[in-house]
C-alpha cells in the first residue's frame, strides 16, 4: 500500500531534541510515518534511534519539539500513555521473567481476573496468524533465544498497536522466519492501515520489507528516501558515514550472496588437528532428547559453523561447552584430551573459550567494572595468597583493552555502561586472553552495528589464524558463509548433514535445516 500524499501522518515527529548532560543523542529530529506503511530505521549504534524511541514510548521527556499521533499534539509522559494511544514496541533485549509460563508473561500488565482458557487461546490464534508459533504453556526459562523472541513479538502484537515499533526483530530468527513474519507483517499493515517503524542493521531485510526510510547518524537526520528509489550501497553509505565494499561487509549488512574469502582452500583444505571432538554427545530434558548423539570436529586454525533454526539444541550445545549441562551420553575432547564434564572449570582450564548467545545473562557482570570483567580469568596472574593485585589487574586490563580496541571513559566504569559492540569485546578478549586452543562463539554478532559486526569477523579471523579452532554457533546465513570453512547443520538436536563452504548454497543448507538430504 501506498499511502496518498494529501493523508494526514499516523505518527509525526517534529524537530525531537534529548541531551544527556554534554550529549545530544537526538538533534532536531524530523520523522513521519503514514498509515499502512512500514518505515526504516536505520543507524550505528549510539546514532540516536534508541533515544528516539524511548522519547515515543514516554520512557523519557523529550527537551524541545512536538509528537503528533493521527494529527493531534500529545504529550507522551508516560508509557501508560503511549499504550493508550496505540504505540507499541518489541524490544532487543527481552524482558520476560524465566520462572513464569509464556501465557503469565503476555497477561503482564492486565487489568482484572485473567481467563487462562481465553488467553491461551488468544495467544495461539496471534502466533498463527503472524507465522510464530509457540506454546502458550511453556515456561519462558526453558524457550531458546529466538522462541522468547516470538514470545516478544506476540505479547506486543497481542495488544493490538496501530503503531508498532520493531527493534531488530529478526536478530534470532531464520531466513525463513524472518519472510514469513514480514509477509505477514506487510499484508497486515496494509489491510488495517497500521503503521511499523523496523529498526535493523540488515540492509537486504529494510529493502525488502521497507516503504521508505530514515537514517540518523550523530544524533540527526542524515538520509531520508523512498526505499525503492535506494540501493544497499547507498543506505550503507549514508549509515556509516564513508563508503562501504558490500564484498568484504555484505556478511555485517545483511547481504547474500557472500562468499568466503578463503573458499579457494576449501576442497582441498588440510583440516589439522582437531582441537575440538564431540562424539556421541546427548542430552535429554524431561525425557526429551535436545541433543541426539552429536557428533562435530573442528580443526586448529578452522573455523567451522553450526548453523540451524533456533532451538533445535544450539543453546544446550552452548550450554554444555560452558559447563553448565552435563550430558547424559557422548564425550567432549579439547585438544585430544578428553575432558571431564562433571568438574567445574574443567573446560576453561583445558584451553576452551567462550563467547555465550546472551552475553548480558552469561558474559559479563554487569555492575562490575571492565577491569574486573577482563581479568576474570587470569585470577591467578592478577592476586596474591589472598586479596587480588589492583595494579597487575589494571595493567592486564590495559593490555588487553588496548588490544581489542575496548572504548571505556575508565577501566573502572561498569561495563553495563558501554555499548553492545563494547561489551561483545570485552567478552572476547576476556576469552582469548589465555592459552586458548577452542573458541566457542555462540550468535557473537547479535544486536551488533555494522561496525561491531566488522570488527568481530576480523577478530575471529585473525584467531583462526593464530590457530585457534573456532566453533560459530549461528542462526545468520550470511554470517556462516562469510566466515566458515565448514557448516555443519543441526535439525531436532542431530547434524543433519556438514559442507565445505564451497558446496553450500542457501537451499542445500535450508534443506538440511528441514531434516531433509541435500
Amino acid at each position: 500500500m501506498t499511502p496518498t500524499a494529501s493523508a494526514a501522518p499516523i505518527l509525526e515527529l517534529r524537530g525531537i531534541t534529548k541531551s544527556y548532560g554534554p550529549v545530544t543523542a537526538c538533534d532536531a529530529v524530523d520523522l513521519s510515518v503514514d498509515a499502512g506503511e512500514i518505515h526504516g530505521l536505520l543507524g550505528e549504534n549510539g546514532a540516536g534511534k534508541s533515544s528516539l524511541m524511548k522519547v515515543l514510548l514516554g520512557l523519557v521527556r523529550r527537551d524541545d519539539g512536538l509528537v503528533l499521533v493521527r494529527g493531534q499534539e500529545v504529550a507522551l509522559d508516560s508509557p501508560q500513555e503511549a499504550a493508550e494511544l496505540g504505540i507499541g514496541m518489541v524490544h532487543q533485549h527481552f524482558s520476560l521473567i524465566d520462572a513464569l509460563a509464556v501465557w503469565e508473561n503476555v497477561a503482564l500488565g492486565d487489568s482484572g481476573k485473567v481467563d487462562k482458557q481465553a488467553l491461551c487461546a488468544e495467544i495461539a490464534a496471534v502466533s498463527a496468524r503472524y507465522g510464530l508459533p509457540i506454546d502458550p504453556e511453556a515456561r519462558v526459562g526453558t524457550l531458546s533465544a529466538g522462541e522468547r523472541q516470538r514470545v516478544e513479538v506476540v505479547k506486543c502484537l497481542r495488544r493490538n498497536p496501530r503503531i508498532l515499533i520493531l527493534d531488530e526483530p529478526t536478530s534470532v530468527l531464520t531466513q525463513a522466519e524472518s519472510e514469513e513474519l514480514f509477509t505477514v507483517l506487510g499484508r497486515v499493515v496494509q489491510e488495517e492501515g497500521r503503521a511499523v517503524i523496523l529498526i535493523s542493521h540488515k540492509l537486504a531485510e529494510i529493502s525488502r520489507a521497507t516503504d521508505r526510510v530514515t537514517v540518523l547518524r550523530k544524533g540527526r537526520v542524515a538520509f531520508r528516501a523512498v526505499t525503492a528509489e535506494t540501493t544497499p550501497q547507498l543506505l550503507a553509505q549514508q549509515m556509516v558515514g564513508r563508503e562501504v565494499s558490500l564484498g568484504e561487509e555484505g556478511a555485517a549488512l545483511g547481504l547474500l550472496p557472500v562468499r568466503n574469502p578463503r573458499t579457494g582452500q576449501d576442497e582441498d583444505h588440510d583440516r589439522g588437528a582437531h582441537v575440538l571432538r564431540l562424539a556421541g554427545l546427548t542430552v535429554e530434558h524431561d525425557g526429551v532428547r535436545v541433543l541426539d548423539g552429536v557428533d562435530l570436529a573442528v580443526g586448529a586454525g578452522e573455523i567451522v559453523a553450526l548453523y540451524g533454526v533456533e532451538g533445535n539444541g544450539q543453546a544446550t550445545l552452548g550450554d554444555v561447552l560452558s559447563g553448565l549441562v552435563v550430558p547424559s551420553a557422548g564425550t567432549v575432547e579439547v585438544a585430544g584430551q578428553e575432558v571431564d564434564l562433571t568438574r567445574p572449570g574443567v573446560l576453561s582450564k583445558a584451553g576452551l573459550g567462550i563467547v555465550p548467545e546472551d552475553r548480558h545473562q552469561s558474559g559479563v557482570v554487569l555492575d562490575m567494572s571492565v577491569a574486573e570483567n577482563l581479568t576474570m580469568k587470569s585470577l591467578d596472574q592478577v592476586s596474591g595468597r589472598f586479596l587480588l593485585r589492583r595494579r597487575a589487574m589494571l595493567a592486564e586490563a590495559r593490555r588487553l583493552a588496548d588490544e581489542f580496541n575496548i572504548v571505556t571513559p575508565s577501566l573502572d566504569t561498569p561495563v553495563r555502561s558501554l555499548s553492545g559492540g563494547n561489551q561483545q569485546r570485552v567478552v572476547l578478549a576476556r576469552e582469548l586472553s589465555g592459552r586458548t586452543r577452542v573458541l566457542v562463539a555462540a550468535q557473537p554478532t547479535h544486536g551488533l552495528d555494522v561496525g561491531a559486526i566488522e570488527d568481530m569477523y576480523a577478530r575471529l579471523r585473525a584467531a583462526a589464524a593464530e590457530g585457534v579452532g573456532v566453533l560459530l554457533i549461528s542462526t545468520e546465513l550470511e554470517e556462516v558463509m562469510a566466515l566458515a570453512t565448514w557448516i555443519a547443520v543441526i535439525s531436532s538436536g542431530r547434524i543433519t548433514g556438514a559442507l565445505p563452504v564451497s558446496e553450500a548454497t542457501p537451499e542445500r543448507l535450508g534443506m538440511l535445516v528441514g531434516g531433509e538430504a541435500a
